[in-house]
């Protein structure tokens, strides 16, 4: 099954070809090699992946194991570019390998192979800092683009999963754009807005104009915002934000 690059390019050059001209005059290719550990538990898919890598000219095996108690300190030791698992009681959950990595070797990417199409696991992962995302039925090739994309600074999903990101993803957005435009008293952007025009002594006619908004709007938010702060009129709610400290408005 194909998979989905959701993600962008960060900075970095692994596993990209790379020209470099000698003092001949003649260009050699040269190829930043990827460091790949395998974390997991299927010994048919560790051993299989291990012998197809290694058939890579860009991709070195650092690492190939099951997990154990030492596992996570020889991994952190191997300290790699990429990191495959195939169990997400042992990524995800448990002992949490990837949250671990996440903290400890910031070099070191995640990505999840042989998985269920389980969206709910699938978010887990995200969550926990998983940038590649490979079900059971993929290919070897397709889980070897799925290396080069992480390790070049992509992230990497089956499409079947690319709607809930984006569902995910406009709500996280939507939430932090309704926190930053809160302010003490509640008031919103357009409301402190209003209150730094009125502090300079703009009437409402003349803040319609300026923000090309109707008299009657302006005079409905500079409402709102007297009842959000408490205040009985206009002079008394540019003194109440000015007290709390509102540099945006202008008011110091």
């Amino acid at each position: 099954m194909k998979s989905v690059v959701v993600g962008w390019r960060l900075t970095g050059t692994r596993g990209a070809l790379t020209l470099a001209e000698s003092a001949g005059g003649v260009v050699a290719v040269s190829v930043n090699r990827i460091s790949v550990f395998l974390l997991a538990e299927n010994c048919l898919l560790r051993e299989a992946l291990v012998r197809f890598f290694r058939k890579k000219e860009d991709i070195d095996v650092v690492g190939a194991i099951p997990y154990s108690p030492s596992a996570l300190e020889t991994l952190s030791a191997a300290r790699p570019d990429v990191a495959l698992f195939d169990s997400a009681g042992i990524a995800l959950t448990g002992p949490r390998v990837v949250s671990h990595l996440r903290r400890t070797q910031e070099k070191t990417k995640a990505i999840m192979v042989g998985m269920e199409q389980d969206e709910a696991m699938f978010l887990t992962a995200v969550g926990e800092g998983v940038l590649g995302y490979v079900l059971k039925d993929a290919s070897a090739t397709e889980i070897i683009r799925v290396v080069r994309a992480v390790a070049v600074g992509e992230a990497v999903c089956p499409p079947c999963f690319s709607l809930s990101l984006f569902q995910c993803a406009a709500q996280e957005i939507t939430f932090l754009t309704n926190r930053r435009e809160k302010t003490q008293f509640g008031l919103t952007r357009r409301e402190q807005q209003l209150i730094g025009l009125i502090r300079i002594g703009l009437t409402n006619k003349e803040i319609g104009n300026r923000l090309n908004l109707s008299e009657q709007t302006v005079k409905n938010h500079i409402h709102h915002a007297l009842r959000k702060a408490g205040a009985s009129d206009r002079l008394e709610i540019v003194e109440k934000c000015r007290a709390v400290d509102m540099p945006r408005l202008g008011l110091g």
